[in-house]
């Protein structure tokens, strides 16, 4: 098995600024397999950022396991070998994308979609002063769900403003730990009055526990909080939903395992994406046509996408071809 391991940078259309950090590019690494028999497995990853991951550390844990000699990659021994994150993300889904090649058995039928279906997913608006954000607003406001980057002390007028600009649009948010739970609270109604139906990680994750017994109109969202199954037990009582990322779970094998589990507890799913070009999104549409809740816009923020991509049009996204993966 050869495998190669690059490290490229994706230009943003603009800054995105979220509770966190205004990002100017995405970093990622590109992970291509190829067996002795010349089929080949592409996968993209960037990461878990606010873990400490980079693209360096990445492929240094990929390049760990290369150097043992093994002259085949598994889907056990990379997961008993790496822990969840983007470098397990990125050899697990080039290994499916390598397997849908040799057998000639496409991902989503060995995942159990039998007939992708284009979906709904958000477009996602950084945070902006209030004459961009409106700007924004009204380019996107014919797309059917939005989803809006708040902070500690941009969040109301922000919802407001998009709200405004966009009265058709479903809202979902995302603080991005940001708030306490006083500021949660207190925000709530106002935020269900305006229609927001769902917010992501409004608390620290080390906080978690200030979720037990609260009791909100609005569903929220486990998202830095959420890993892979291993995370669910303290997520109960807590959370009302998860955001699956492929990043942070390790990879599609565990998040589809990741999404069973999460329904089967009676939580509702939402995937995500922690940006990239349109081979980051193509496995996690997979986990997405399971979902409540899709967030896969990451090609619509760059300045340009990958060749072949994945195809939208004012809201749909649509299945991977699979030229590009799987």
């Amino acid at each position: 098995m050869e495998v190669t391991v690059q490290t490229e940078r994706w230009p943003l259309a603009a800054p995105f600024e979220t509770a966190r950090e205004v990002m100017h590019d995405v970093p990622v690494i590109s992970v291509v397999l190829r067996d002795r028999d010349g089929h080949c497995g592409r996968a993209e990853a960037a990461g878990v950022d606010y873990d400490g991951e980079t693209p360096a550390s990445m492929s240094t844990l990929i390049r760990s396991i290369v150097e043992r000699g093994n002259e085949t990659l598994s889907f056990a021994e990379i997961t008993a070998a790496l822990p969840p994150g983007g470098a397990r993300n990125a050899i697990d889904c080039a290994l499916w994308d390598l397997e849908a090649k040799r057998s000639g058995v496409s991902a989503h039928v060995r995942a159990g979609v039998l007939i992708p279906q284009p979906l709904i997913t958000a477009l996602t608006l950084g945070l902006a002063d209030s004459s961009e954000l409106r700007r924004r607003a009204r380019a996107a406001s014919t797309h059917p769900l939005i989803k809006l980057k708040l902070d500690a002390n941009r969040h109301l007028d922000v919802v407001r403003a998009v709200r405004e600009e966009a009265p058709d649009a479903r809202l979902v948010v995302d603080a991005n730990q940001a708030w306490s739970i006083g500021l949660l609270d207190r925000l709530l109604p106002d935020l269900d009055d305006l229609g927001v139906e769902m917010i992501e990680q409004p608390l620290p994750r080390d906080h978690d526990d200030d979720l037990v017994g609260f009791d909100s109109p609005i569903v929220i969202a486990a998202d830095e909080s959420c890993t892979d199954r291993a995370s669910l037990a303290a997520l109960m009582g807590r959370y009302q939903a998860v955001n699956i990322k492929l990043d942070k779970s390790g990879g599609l094998t565990e998040a589809l395992a990741l999404a069973r589990e999460a329904r089967a507890l009676g939580l509702d799913v939402m995937v995500g994406n922690m940006c990239g070009t349109s081979l980051a999104m193509a496995p996690a549409f997979l986990v997405a046509s399971h979902a409540r809740w899709v967030d896969l816009d990451g090609p619509l923020l760059l300045e340009h996408d990958r060749k072949p991509s994945m195809a939208y049009d004012n809201g749909l996204v649509f299945p991977p071809p699979a030229a590009l993966w799987g």
